[in-house]
């Protein structure tokens, strides 16, 4: 358990407590009672390996010895929460009247075993620590965000490429088809002007069967 002892006094005297462990701590918290300062005050003392942590306001300390793992947040709030019940419920009407040891044993003394059970089982999340909470559920948040924007900008560079590569080969086609375009033409000219050739070879031929080689014979009889 995180928190062993705690205790509400009047100076040195006492009012209630509650021992959590099996161990007795009741000279040590006599001595740390002793060295508290009658002004209001807040600290801790280390004795071996625990820590008493009190709160002394108004003429009372409320006390708790707890584990040095445990910290120091969640003690003092546990000792401001049992401040806050002790003040509600059992303060006596003059806070200057002196009191006998053990006075609100009885009726106190439950509170603070209820209380520190509760804090040792399951502490409530104070403000900083739920401030902590929040602001790592938003990282988380942020970071997934963040994630997702760089996965979309992925696929987003991803397109672009595919939409240049898109755009690169249809430069390239128009280019091919240009290329072709005049491959073609200049093969319809070449077997145009070769049909025309063969063309007017053909009507040679033909003419010099009739006329001689030289066409001179046609032109001879024509005359006479």
């Amino acid at each position: 358990m995180s928190l062993i002892h705690a205790l509400v006094a009047q100076g040195s005297t006492i009012l209630a407590e509650h021992q959590g462990g099996v161990r007795d701590f009741s000279q040590a918290t006599q001595t740390i009672l002793s060295k508290i300062p009658p002004n209001n005050s807040k600290l801790t003392y280390v004795w071996e390996q625990y820590l008493f942590h009190y709160i002394s306001e108004g003429g009372y300390v409320y006390l708790v010895m707890a584990d040095d793992s445990a910290g120091r947040r969640m003690p003092f709030t546990f000792l401001s929460e049992l401040q806050q019940k002790f003040v509600n419920s059992a303060q006596p009407s003059s806070s200057t009247a002196e009191q006998p040891a053990y006075y609100l044993q009885g009726t106190f003394g439950p509170v603070i075993a209820q209380l520190m059970n509760t804090y040792n089982t399951s502490p409530p999340t104070d403000e900083i620590t739920r401030a902590q909470s929040e602001l790592a559920q938003v990282k988380d948040i942020m970071v997934q965000n963040v994630e997702q924007i760089l996965s979309r900008g992925e696929r987003i560079e991803l397109l672009v490429d595919k939409t240049d590569n898109m755009a690169s080969q249809a430069t390239a086609f128009r280019r091919g088809a240009r290329t072709v375009r005049r491959s073609m033409w200049w093969k319809n000219t070449r077997i145009l002007m070769l049909s025309v050739f063969v063309g007017l070879i053909l009507i040679w031929v033909l003419a010099a069967q009739f006329c001689g080689a030289g066409l001179n014979q046609c032109g001879a009889k024509s005359g006479n």
